[in-house]
């Protein structure tokens, strides 16, 4: 218990964080752009990195306090994550996003025992693995082949079989791995098994695998064979057969935190654009004189806030509205990485030649473009996400849409505390109830948003209307995991309308903080229109004089070093 407390003791915080990592554009500090970059090329985890980590006592962040840690509101977790995601995506993962993942599944149904012995690992300073990919299979846990088989005297389990694709697997001192336990085809037959690798004999364990990938390349992506490896009967977390109940649980948790890393590579991509854009003279201009590139940077900050707002809301709901999550987290999931993978490649195109570049002063934007849309392989995939909002879409359009009470408060004002997250609170399904698009159609709501969005507010408010009538008239094979396009269309256009309301609810329930332009009108007009663009509708281009406006933050805000999501986080300058 000395580690837990000496753990728990350091500063925390992104900002703590940040200055931990020192300024990413100093040449001389070893977890600069120039040392990331330099790992990525060696395809290894940047080392000062993990120093530095270890030396903050970052895994902290996974365990919960109760057993040491720092971990209490998901909120902080990924706003932990975002800081280190924005200086170095490789780290973020490598280091310690597999750790919350593993530890998310024990945190939500392992025995005391088995917590404590993962906060002792954690609190270390060592590794977990989350083993559930096999490559047959992908993201389809239904369908896992490694099996878990009690012996005669029921003692213990003989593990066999294969699993890939797995971060930290070789290095990990344990894992939590999901297995095959009965033979039958229904959930029912998978649970999470608890399972010390250290001193596993060589002819039962092998796990020197490493698989190369393009994006990520310093990330230990491994795999591991099992042949007939021993582990204690009680090794099962939570009851044996339970695996996909902890799954639905646990991962609404991470697909919460994940997008919001994404926003904080996001950051790094759209900094290092906007400077090459002051930077840079074309046809006897900046670039950033230049209507085209002035729109393009525009969009991709509005598209980063509108992706803040909707990360931020699903990190808050799992405090406060713990029965809506399993749906505010797949739409989130969902829909974040897709607006934001898409803006990268964006901003790919003003950077033109230079976006192929591996090193200099806009080298970073190739490593982190490869980075973006790998960070979701870490975890379920848009299909997957889908997949689990579709099938809930029914029942809320008939129990929720146009009827739901407003959500509270404490959704979007990020003044207010919440409570320790309570992993057991979470519903395995919605329940019908979906308080977050009620924003579209409050009389209050709508009446305080200005003008322009309050216009576009109607478009959306009429697309949940149809989207409800459309949802109800779904065959049932439309709403499940066989469904085609025409369910999955459905389910795109609730994430972007979740999307529009979690703006909404920032901006009207933030009305009170000190940052004027958390207030101000320009964001939330802009990314509601770049939403409501999305879904087909004609809203014509923003004013000049609202496009001025934001462009002079986004460019105050690199030369001020201020981070471009909703905290405006301060980034650290030698």
């Amino acid at each position: 218990m000395t580690v837990m407390t000496e753990h728990h003791s350091l500063p925390g915080g992104p900002d703590a964080l940040e200055r931990a990592l020192g300024d990413a554009h100093d040449p001389d500090n070893p977890l600069g752009h120039d040392a990331v970059l330099a790992a990525d090329e060696r395809a290894e985890i940047l080392p000062a990195g993990e120093a530095a980590l270890d030396t903050y006592g970052f895994n902290a962040e996974f365990v919960p306090k109760r057993h040491g840690g720092r971990l209490s509101r998901i909120d902080r977790l990924m706003h932990m994550m975002r800081t280190v995601s924005r200086r170095d995506p490789t780290l973020a993962l490598a280091y310690g996003f597999t750790n919350y993942i593993s530890g998310s599944a024990m945190w939500t149904a392992g025995s005391d025992v088995q917590q404590q012995q993962m906060a002792q690992i954690l609190l270390s300073g060592r590794k977990t693995a989350a083993g559930y990919n096999e490559l047959p299979h992908g993201n389809d846990f239904t369908r896992t082949d490694l099996t878990a088989t009690p012996t005669a005297d029921s003692s213990r389990y003989l593990i066999n079989g294969r699993k890939q694709i797995v971060n930290n697997l070789g290095r990990a001192d344990a894992v939590v791995l999901l297995a095959r336990t009965g033979e039958g085809p229904g959930n029912r037959s998978h649970s999470h098994l608890w399972v010390d690798l250290r001193d596993a004999p060589a002819d039962q364990l092998r796990r020197d695998y490493r698989f190369p990938t393009v994006g990520l390349r310093g990330c230990l992506i491994g795999g591991a064979d099992f042949t007939d490896l021993a582990v204690p009967a009680d090794a099962s977390i939570g009851p044996v057969g339970s695996a996909m109940e902890t799954v639905l649980r646990a991962f609404q948790t991470t697909r919460a935190v994940l997008p919001g890393m994404m926003v904080g590579t996001a950051d790094t991509q759209l900094r290092t654009v906007t400077r090459f854009a002051l930077d840079r003279a074309l046809y006897g201009r900046r670039v950033a004189d230049l209507p085209h590139a002035r729109a393009t940077l525009v969009g991709a900050f509005l598209d980063l806030l509108a992706g803040d707002c909707l990360c931020t809301v699903a990190c808050r709901a799992l405090h406060v509205l713990p029965g809506q999550t399993s749906v505010i987290t797949a739409v989130n999931k969902y829909v974040v990485p897709k607006v934001l993978h898409k803006t990268s490649q964006t901003l790919g195109t003003l950077l033109g030649a230079n976006s192929y570049w591996r090193d200099g002063r806009y080298g970073i934007c190739e490593k982190f473009g490869r980075d973006l849309p790998a960070i979701t392989f870490a975890h379920a995939n848009a299909a997957v996400s889908q997949a689990t909002t579709l099938p809930q879409l029914p029942r809320l359009a008939t129990t929720s849409w146009l009827t739901a009470e407003l959500p509270p408060a404490e959704l979007f004002d990020l003044s207010m505390p919440l409570d320790d997250i309570d992993y057991q609170a979470l519903e395995l399904t919605s329940r019908g109830a979906d308080q977050l698009t009620a924003l579209l159609y409050d009389p209050a709501a709508v009446a305080a948003l200005p003008p322009a969005a309050a216009r576009i507010t109607a478009l959306l408010r009429d697309d949940l209307a149809d989207l409800g009538r459309r949802c109800r008239a779904l065959p049932p094979s439309e709403h499940s995991v066989v469904a085609g396009r025409s369910g999955f269309a459905l389910a795109d256009r609730y994430a972007h309308l979740s999307m529009a309301a979690a703006c909404i609810g920032v901006w009207r329930y933030n009305q009170h903080t000190t940052d004027a332009f958390l207030r101000d009108d320009a964001w939330l007009t802009g990314a509601l229109s770049r939403i409501a663009a999305r879904l087909g509708h004609d809203v014509g281009a923003l004013p000049a004089a609202v496009e001025q406006h934001l462009f002079d933050e986004l460019t105050a805000r690199e030369e001020q070093r201020a981070g471009y999501d909703l905290d405006r986080s301060r980034l650290a300058q030698a």
